[in-house]
């Protein structure tokens, strides 16, 4: 029986977790007043907040639309986007868009022609190899006319650091950091890429892509796992499918897919600004209206339909490779919207986060039968329901049912007993300083008002977090536990090493 009572080094974690926490709350209280926010005619949002400690402007370019949003086919075309945002415009990039333009739609027409011949029930292999020597031609013209890495080139040029882009399951997000100088620049800058972007080197840029999946997942005894692990959790859900998508998909997706998705998921409606640092929010919103009121306005994606079905018992499935076992424990929970969200934080912190979780202490330091454990909790998003997901690495000469039987044991225990005080308490206080801290930096701030904006519906709640984590009790997450934490919510999946493998 773990101990109910509060020691003096809780009372003390206690004591400083209301204090900083009365203060904290001040101080969010004080920065929520100074954001302002301005919508454009075309719905596109613009979220500003000053801060004048240093010459430099933070910018946060949020799109909704993520790997989620993929159907079968054209998984893996959000990171693909992602890529193509920064070849360029009509204006940047380019020796000659007129004459590139013309070569850019041929090279479409003979690819669409080759794709359809090699996915014929006859293929006409003469036909095909006439097609790709057209094809491979018409891209080296198009090639010759680029000017390779001249967005990236311009932006540092001014003194832009941090230029950057990442595609999750649930978003696609570009950021960089300028000179306070250089406002216009960016204004510049990215409203014509949201306006007139050129799609140019596709095919090369698809190729590197379809690399990053071969390394990070087809030779990665872990990757393919988490792939197959997830696949098994989500039967219907798109969280089924990995951000760099599937191979053939990869393989098929054409730069008029492209195109097409950016004109579905790029409309200014589903775009995102928060803008954080040394900069004027008044003329932050009359150069937005000069700069991006010149994009057409188009209607906001419908919501995504399907919802990933009542799980009807354990999932369990298992990955040979050349490799160390690992062992994976996932449980379906709500989205990050859900009432049950803070609570399950607070779950997930204390059963494997740091050194001093359950799962580190049992396995690791007790039965020293793992080397590495862990939780996920939003895994693998958390914009739609997902997972709450724990994990260990046996250490030499154990095993991965060892490690799952201690798992299970482990979250029995927290089903069965209410957490303790301490821990409660330790994890709002580390919870808090992750809050305070990530306040000290532009880029963070900016990144949460525009995640707070769009998957909770309102900015505002990027200084309202603590108290939802102030609000979680004991009685919360034993509650959540019983409620999620059940065996016909429960996804397994095992790393298997080869020379271990499960006979028939």
């Amino acid at each position: 029986m773990r101990n109910k009572s509060i020691g003096t080094a809780a009372l003390l974690l206690l004591f400083v977790f209301i204090w900083s926490a009365a203060v904290c709350g001040q101080t969010f209280d004080n920065i929520k007043k100074q954001v302002k926010t301005h919508t454009l005619s075309n719905g596109m949002k613009f979220i500003v907040l000053e801060r004048h400690d240093a010459p430099v402007i933070s910018f946060h370019t949020y799109a909704d639309v993520g790997s989620a949003q993929e159907s079968y086919g054209i998984t893996g075309i959000s990171h693909i986007l992602e890529h193509m945002a920064f070849k360029g415009t009509h204006d940047v990039g380019t020796k000659d868009y007129a004459a590139e333009s013309k070569l850019l739609d041929k090279m479409d027409d003979v690819y669409a022609q080759l794709s359809r011949e090699e996915g014929s029930i006859s293929p006409d292999s003469a036909k095909i190899k006439e097609l790709k020597a057209e094809f491979d031609s018409t891209n080296s013209s198009a090639s010759a006319l680029v000017v390779t890495d001249e967005y990236d080139d311009l932006t540092r040029e001014k003194g832009g650091r941090g230029l950057n882009a990442y595609t999750s399951n649930d978003a696609t997000q570009y950021i960089v950091r300028l000179p306070s100088n250089r406002l216009e620049f960016w204004m510049a800058m990215e409203s014509d890429r949201f306006m007139d972007p050129v799609f140019r080197q596709f095919f090369q840029e698809r190729d590197v892509i379809m690399e990053e999946r071969r390394l990070g997942i087809e030779t990665q005894p872990v990757g393919k796992l988490i792939e197959d692990f997830l696949a098994a959790a989500f039967k219907s859900h798109p969280y089924h499918h990995e951000v760099v998508g599937h191979m053939s998909d990869l393989r098929n997706i054409s730069r008029r897919d492209v195109v097409n998705y950016f004109h579905k998921f790029y409309s200014p409606s589903n775009l995102t600004v928060a803008i954080v640092g040394d900069v004027d929010a008044d003329e932050v919103f009359r150069m937005a209206d000069t700069y991006f009121s010149r994009i057409p306005s188009g209607p906001k994606p419908e919501p995504l339909r399907t919802v990933e079905p009542v799980q009807w018992g354990e999932r369990h499935i298992f990955v040979e490779a050349q490799s160390q076992p690992l062992v994976i424990v996932g449980f379906h929970r709500p989205s990050v919207r859900d009432k049950d969200d803070a609570a399950l934080g607070a779950l997930a912190n204390i059963v494997g986060s740091g050194r001093s979780s359950r799962l580190y202490t049992s396995l690791v330091k007790e039965k020293k039968i793992a080397i590495q454990v862990g939780a996920f909790n939003g895994f693998p998003g958390n914009k739609y329901p997902n997972l709450l997901a724990v994990f260990a690495v046996p250490s030499k000469g154990h095993t991965n049912e060892e490690c799952l039987k201690a798992i299970e044991d482990e979250l029995e225990k927290v089903v069965n007993e209410p957490v303790t005080a301490d821990e409660l308490t330790k994890y709002k206080v580390s919870t808090e300083k992750g809050l305070i801290d990530g306040m000290k930096d532009n880029s963070n701030i900016a990144a949460s008002l525009t995640y707070n904006e769009i998957v909770l519906g309102d900015w505002q709640r990027t200084f309202d977090q603590i108290k939802d984590v102030d609000a979680v009790t004991v009685s919360d997450v034993r509650n959540v536990a019983q409620k999620y934490l059940v065996k016909t919510n429960k996804t397994i999946g095992e790393l298997i090493p080869e020379d271990e493998r499960i006979q028939p």
